[in-house]
């Protein structure tokens, strides 16, 4: 009898060691790929400015909207019907799960790219901004190939693999970069909206490039499956109740992803049309819409990357302690997910609010004057870093209690707040872009807020606001203060914009680091959370911050 408890145990450790190695290799994948898709758009601003940038924000929401309606669902879907049956020894009806759920993607896909390549002229028209159409043609062909990516990605997931899905992605945005930055630049010289369309070209580039990775490995554990087939115990299921299943998990996963992508559409259209209405020309339009798309969203978007990782943490350790009904780990690791989201958040966006000039400089010296004008919507689209944050944090643990809806009904909440709030303050011209930009801040707050209700309400968890949201502003400000003055001294001493942005970068850190110790604002169960969080505490150790 001990022997088959330990051969439990056994068994329990190893998938959750090998669940917590696809969790990494999910992560880091993921960190890399968002990175690279971030940092294209630097080199691309210099290249095609607010105007070209205008064309290829345009294009994206409309491509991002389109592809979570074809694909968001069915990587999770798959890789949910696929291991279940792995579990039972059901290979063949494993493989047929995947066959049916890629034939379903197909056909949405193919239907979403012909709407998107044939619609382009209207959609773009409905935008306030024409020349964007071949924009949106350029990006639409990736969604010929995203019903295989996707597929393949579920199929990998659900046997525990996670190293296609990771290569694929670094693989995808690797091409989408090169290719999108080559024919941007080739296609300057012809006019900006072909700039841009080849911009958005790169992303069917890296869609294609996935394709081939993914069925490069499939094929390589062909004899696997083979094999896997002839010991696979033979359980009756009909095509039915294949795609019974499927539908019954793609449609709540895709109603919840296509909220974010929509409302980035509607924004769009708010903006080119509002600015037009009140004042503005279709030039101007152009420009002022570019400056948040091309200067703005970039460097807004980089932390995100941190915060995804953050919540993939989370869920696991939240969802745990909720199913176990361990109410003082539940409240430890609501209270800690959302302290070390605000250490990341509060620098982050301090960090962009006091060297935003300074960055924006550094980052885009062939479009000086541009980055000026973006200046005070950067610092203010800074503050959502924090509320974002807070949002996602809470939408995680919501989700890790099993409350998997609320979010996306608070999110809804918060989006139609973002449509009325920017349709009233993008109208005054004095503040154009930063009304929108205030829209964002407002929507996030507001979801966040209910989703701290729902938190409240499903699962009795109070917050030390002191604890989680003052003490880290604290240090985050004395932060900024000390970026400010370095940034300013190092200036009068060396007159390079370059060596004092990143100097004062580089001391921020350090203030920040040691303040958040010496302090005490974090403890060691706190920072664990971080990945590779002990290595830091350790650090810190090895400084005599503690």
């Amino acid at each position: 009898m001990n022997q088959i408890e330990d051969n439990k145990d056994l068994k329990t450790q190893k998938t959750g060691s090998t669940l917590m190695k696809g969790v990494t290799i999910l992560a880091v994948g993921g960190i890399v790929s968002k990175i690279f898709g971030a940092l294209f758009r630097i080199p691309l601003t210099n290249m095609i400015g607010a105007e070209g940038q205008s064309y290829y924000g345009a294009a994206y929401p409309v491509y991002q909207f389109f592809f979570v309606i074809a694909t968001s669902g069915f990587p999770v879907a798959i890789s949910r019907m696929v291991s279940a049956r792995i579990a039972k020894g059901d290979f063949i009806n494993a493989y047929k799960s995947y066959k049916i759920a890629m034939s379903a993607t197909f056909v949405i896909s193919f239907a979403s790219f012909v709407m998107c390549f044939l619609g382009a002229d209207w959609i773009a028209s409905a935008m306030g901004n024409p020349e964007a159409a071949l924009s949106i043609r350029a990006i639409s062909i990736a969604l010929l190939f995203t019903p295989i990516v996707a597929s393949l990605r579920g199929y990998f997931q659900g046997q525990q693999n996670m190293t296609p899905t990771a290569i694929s992605q670094v693989g995808e945005q690797m091409i989408r970069v090169i290719v999108g930055l080559l024919l941007a630049y080739l296609y300057m010289n012809h006019s900006l909206s072909k700039a841009a369309a080849g911009a958005t070209f790169g992303a069917s580039a890296g869609m294609i490039a996935a394709m081939i990775m993914l069925i490069f490995m499939y094929y390589k554990t062909r004899a696997q499956r083979e094999a896997d087939f002839r010991k696979s115990v033979v359980i009756q299921e009909s095509a039915r109740q294949h795609f019974k299943e499927l539908i019954s998990i793609v449609i709540p996963i895709t109603i919840g992803s296509s909220i974010l992508p929509l409302m980035m559409i509607i924004d769009s259209m708010i903006i080119m049309r509002r600015l037009q209405a009140t004042g503005w020309t279709l030039a101007e339009s152009k420009v002022l819409y570019g400056l948040i798309s091309g200067y703005c969203d970039s460097l807004v978007n980089l932390p995100v990357v941190f915060i995804d990782a953050i919540t993939i943490s989370l869920i696991p350790a939240v969802t745990t302690a909720f199913v176990l009904k361990n109410k003082k780990d539940l409240v430890k690791n609501i209270r800690t997910g959302l302290k070390t989201m605000m250490l990341i958040a509060y620098p982050c966006a301090i960090g962009l609010i006091v060297l935003g000039r300074p960055i924006l400089y550094m980052l885009y010296p062939n479009k000086i004057d541009e980055a000026e004008m973006a200046v005070v919507t950067l610092q203010i689209l800074s503050v959502s870093i924090i509320t974002l944050s807070i949002m996602r944090t809470l939408s995680s643990c919501l989700q890790g209690v099993g409350k998997m809806s609320l979010p996306v009904i608070n999110l809804g909440i918060g989006a139609a707040v973002k449509i009325v709030i920017t349709y009233v303050l993008v109208g005054i011209p004095s503040l154009n872009i930063n009304g929108a930009a205030i829209g964002s801040v407002c929507a996030y707050l507001v979801a966040g807020f209910l989703n701290y209700k729902g938190l409240k309400r499903y699962a009795s968890v109070s917050l030390d606001l002191k604890a989680i949201f003052v003490k880290p502003l604290i240090a985050a400000g004395l932060m900024g203060v000390s970026a400010g003055v370095v940034y300013k001294l190092m200036l009068l001493v060396s007159s390079s914009n370059f060596i004092s942005t990143l100097l004062s970068i580089f001391v921020a850190v350090a203030v920040f680091f040691v303040l958040i110790f010496k302090t005490h604002v974090v403890t060691k169960d706190e920072i664990e959370i971080i990945p590779k969080g002990e290595l830091i505490f350790r650090l810190a150790e090895k400084l005599k911050l503690l």
